[in-house]
């Protein structure tokens, strides 16, 4: 069972929305100069061990990149390397594992540096990803790199499956809001069996992906690329990544853009309470553009669930659709307004008992792909975030949480509520933090850009983020849109803004809207 929702950018069904500026001036300050040159050495790094000189002074070789699960090969301008860095950070001079890197050179002859990327999860695969979005950065790649990695247990960088793909198949059966004391012991017991399934693909590495050591790895990365700072892209959970960088190395950092910010504020069961409230917020404006009162429409979708959960739907693959596969099919054209007509069709047909097309988005949103194979990001995400996540919730702790996480939304809350104590139930490896540090005092001006409409990182988490990077640190822009982030979706004054930072080192006015 794969947490429901995912901090992930899903721009393939981007909406295309043509709109303008307005307040705020495209003039301001300089933010992080070039950084092409020879490397520096860590700042910051809180590390009772320098780096060996064999991590710092290594070669990547570049060579043409090869096919990755279901992923075919890039083209031609794609170069894939391996670098090596610690398994454990606490002993920078000890045991290795290799990172998986992609990298388009800069097409113009003024070349900035190199552009890093990480498009959220937490286990996305970067590799993967970039030549896919990087139609989006075209621009941006006339004066950078477009650099992105697997992070670590992600992909190619010695990723986890936790799981086989018909025990993954099994357990979307699990009531993952559970009416019966039965069905309250298959819930738990379900994701104890996953916690033990990841401590026996990842071993030792389970104690060392935490988004602290991806920080690290970050600008051990700026030192082997040859770069004086760190120019940076991140989304949904990489702005979390970004942040914490940051505050780890905040003199490193040249020019970052944090898009579909996380609020770093929010401990576990913030983060669930503030997923409640976008993903329904998304479903009210989604609801509302098909003529329906919000209200009634989302009761009319919780009574269709309580359907589904007593009687799962016939599909034409055969399988069933179960409450758990349901929810998963709404929430996935949450991402994108453009999306937004797939699920008035998905939620008819389910309505007339057909649960194809639910399941259908479902599956997609799970990485199945048409022969049952399931891709192991959803495994990444949880191992990474149990490590990070410190809080574990008891089941009566939990208990208590759900008729306030109902009331934040009678569609998401009772299944987020849940989450919270399911999520890393009797997890093998104990968490680090209950909210990541991320203030960065000294640190050149980072870019945030928040949509208001946002599901997955709602809108509030950007201001959240500003203060707690700074004054003067946090810059803060607002898209009046719909969707998961706000690059390249359509708005130009997003992406100019967005562009004149990045290329240029404009700061924007802080406070700046986009609508």
């Amino acid at each position: 069972m794969a947490r429901f929702v995912r901090w992930t950018a899903l721009t393939a069904a981007a909406a295309l929305l043509v709109t303008g500026c307005s307040g705020g001036s495209s003039d301001g300050d300089k933010a992080g100069g070039s950084s092409s040159g020879p490397s520096s050495p860590a700042t910051s790094t809180g590390l009772a061990t320098p780096l060996p000189s064999s991590l710092t002074s290594q070669t990547l070789d570049w060579e043409r990149c090869k096919a990755t699960g279901g992923s075919p090969a890039p083209g031609d301008e794609w170069r894939c390397a391996m670098l090596k860095t610690p398994l454990d950070w606490s002993k920078p001079d000890g045991k290795t594992i290799d990172l998986a890197l992609i990298r388009a050179k800069a097409t113009g002859d003024d070349r900035i540096g190199s552009l890093l990327f990480n498009f959220g999860g937490p286990g996305g695969s970067g590799v993967s990803t970039l030549p896919w979005y990087a139609s989006s950065a075209s621009e941006l790649r006339e004066r950078y790199d477009l650099v992105s990695w697997d992070p670590r247990g992600v992909g190619a960088s010695e990723g986890v499956r936790c799981r086989g793909d018909k025990e993954i198949e099994a357990s979307e059966s699990v009531d993952i809001t559970p009416d019966t004391p039965a069905e309250e012991t298959a819930y738990f017991r379900d994701t104890a069996d996953f916690g033990k399934g990841c401590q026996k693909s990842a071993g030792r590495l389970m104690a060392h992906v935490s988004t602290t050591d991806t920080a690290r790895d970050m600008d051990l990365m700026r030192q082997v690329l040859g770069d004086t700072k760190t120019h940076y892209f991140g989304i949904s959970y990489g702005t979390e990544l970004g942040g914490v960088y940051a505050h780890l190395f905040p003199k490193n950092v040249g020019r970052l853009i944090l898009d579909a910010v996380a609020d770093p504020s929010a401990d576990a069961e913030g983060h669930a309470e503030n997923q409640a409230r976008g993903f329904q917020r998304a479903l009210d404006n989604y609801l509302k553009s098909t003529g329906q009162d919000a209200e009634e429409g989302s009761q009319k979708i919780v009574d269709l669930l309580k359907r589904i959960d007593a009687n799962p739907l016939p599909a034409s693959s055969k399988r069933k659709l179960t409450e758990t596969l349901a929810l998963t099919g709404i929430i996935r054209p949450l991402y994108s307004e453009a999306s937004w007509p797939t699920l008035t069709n998905a939620l008819a047909a389910a309505e007339q008992g057909d649960g194809s097309e639910l399941l259908a988005l479902a599956d997609d949103y799970n990485d199945r792909d048409a022969s049952g194979h399931y891709d192991t990001g959803a495994h990444s995400q949880r191992v990474i975030s149990c490590l990070d996540d410190k809080q574990r919730p008891t089941v009566e702790e939990t208990k208590k949480l759900l008729p306030r996480f109902e009331k934040v939304s009678p569609v998401f809350g009772p299944m987020l509520g849940w989450d919270t104590a399911g999520w890393c139930h009797d997890w093998p490896v104990a968490g680090q933090y209950d909210t990541p540090e991320v203030s960065a005092p000294g640190a050149a001006p980072i870019l945030l850009v928040g949509n208001t409409g946002d599901p997955a990182t709602p809108y509030e988490g950007t201001r959240r983020m500003a203060d707690e990077l700074g004054k003067g640190v946090g810059v803060m822009i607002t898209w009046k849109g719909e969707g998961h982030s706000a690059y390249g979706k359509g708005s130009d004054c997003v992406d100019s803004t967005v562009n004149a930072y990045l290329l240029q080192g404009t700061v924007p006015k802080d406070g700046k809207v986009c609508s």
